[in-house]
């Protein structure tokens, strides 16, 4: 399916309404042939009532300017020195941009404005070194912005701030989307890049909380890609500041955004704040979903056959592991309380979710489960993955004479000559 596709959005509608997200910009991606395709994506969530601001870079700009102009500038990004002839630099790179970003925006019929709500101050001297011209932000104008929203205008905030004295200063555009996106109390921050996601040692992450990515910041931040550095940095202090979830996304890949937003996989890094998985008992709701999410293991023979009334009719049995109220994965317990043995099935991950331990999760759900219900072994079936089971799960190799007498009925007659595994259950 499709990112675009208007079924696999509706899902997300009532989630998003009237939220607000934040999209910070690299300059470079502003510049990529898929930039047009991206305001298109942009002009897809605003059509779904979802409020954004859009904050944009011009690192890869300045550069090219003082290549151009043959300026040595002494700051790029904002975050070391701005003497005067970069701050010239700066405010040329960003005007042009901000103008390209906001002539795309009226392209797809979007109204936009560029704002000075951005307040800051000079950084100052650090450690003997004077920054003339690099700001901080000091605060952000939420009432202009909230008002610019309301009327349906997307703000478009320039890598600039201003002071009460007219005086413009050079602001990182990475902290002034964290700055924006606490003011603002917004549901998503995501920064927009030419890279595929949070890269360590050459791996793109895909999903990770916020302590694990302090950890690594702390332990292993030489393995970070140094494109990314300042864009795990900021991400951390996001969820710091009460930002639920923070991407990083690839804005060069076509339907990019809507795939990050509107698919369980999406195609970049997730950081969240909060617990965003969970396992929970299936509902009559979900029966679509799961169906869906094992069809192609279905065909494979690597799950046995379920229709829909077959599911329905043990719903009580399934559970599906979620990430961001989005199903990922599923699995069953059957319960044959004569013989206080239960049967751990049905146990599926989607292929965008593997190798993240989400099926041991499940098989270690599975196995208290059955403890709390007072089993005293659990029993699996499998045609293909009989070596995941013995070598995560613990289980080991047995035969159909450990089926209780109705499991072992249906074993035979299904033709499907499954190993047995079975794993007794200490309490």
């Amino acid at each position: 399916m499709k990112p675009t596709d208007l079924r696999g959005i509706l899902q997300y509608i009532p989630r998003y309404r009237e939220k607000t997200f934040i999209l910070a910009i690299d300059g470079a991606v502003v510049t990529d042939e898929n930039f047009p395709n991206l305001l298109l994506d942009i002009a897809v969530l605003r059509s779904l009532n979802i409020r954004v601001v859009l904050v944009h870079g011009a690192s890869a700009q300045i550069k090219s300017l003082a290549t151009e102009q043959r300026i040595p500038a002494t700051d790029f990004d904002g975050t070391g020195i701005t003497d005067e002839a970069t701050l010239k630099l700066a405010l040329t790179a960003a005007n042009r941009l901000t103008h390209e970003i906001i002539e795309g925006l009226s392209t797809n019929d979007l109204r936009a404005a560029s704002t000075n709500a951005i307040i800051a101050h000079p950084v100052g001297i650090l450690q003997g070194v004077d920054h003339q011209f690099t700001g901080k932000v000091e605060r952000v104008d939420v009432e202009f912005l909230q008002k610019l929203m309301d009327n349906g205008i997307v703000p478009v905030l320039p890598p600039l701030g201003f002071d009460g004295d007219g005086r413009t200063y050079r602001v990182n555009s990475d902290g002034v989307a964290v700055a924006v996106a606490e003011a603002l109390k917004a549901t998503k921050l995501m920064f927009i890049t030419s890279q595929d996601g949070i890269r360590v040692r050459d791996a793109v992450i895909r999903q990770m909380p916020l302590t694990d990515l302090e950890s690594v910041l702390a332990m292993q931040k030489a393995d970070v890609h140094p494109d990314l550095l300042s864009k795990a940095v900021h991400a951390v202090a996001a969820c710091k500041a009460g930002v639920p979830r923070v991407h990083v996304i690839n804005g060069c890949v076509d339907e990019g955004l809507l795939a990050e937003v509107f698919t369980n996989e999406g195609i970049g890094t997730l950081i969240y704040a909060n617990e965003f998985q969970q396992i929970r008992r299936a509902l009559k709701k979900d029966i679509r979903s799961i169906l869906n999410l094992t069809k192609s293991s279905m065909a494979s023979e690597e799950l046995m056959r379920r229709s829909r009334p077959a599911i329905e009719k043990q719903l009580s049995d399934y559970y599906i592991f979620e990430i961001d109220k989005n199903p990922v994965a599923c699995v069953a317990l059957h319960v044959y309380p004569e013989q206080k043995q239960g049967e751990l099935a049905f146990l599926y991950v989607s292929a965008s979710h593997e190798n993240q331990g989400i099926g041991r999760k499940l098989i270690q759900f599975v196995e208290n489960k059955a403890r709390e219900l007072g089993l005293g072994e659990l029993i699996t079936l499998s045609t293909q993955a009989f070596t995941y089971f013995q070598s995560k799960g613990g289980f080991t190799e047995g035969t159909p004479d450990n089926l209780p007498p109705i499991r072992r009925e249906k074993y035979e007659q299904s033709g499907r000559k499954s190993k047995v595994l079975v794993k007794a259950l200490v309490k």
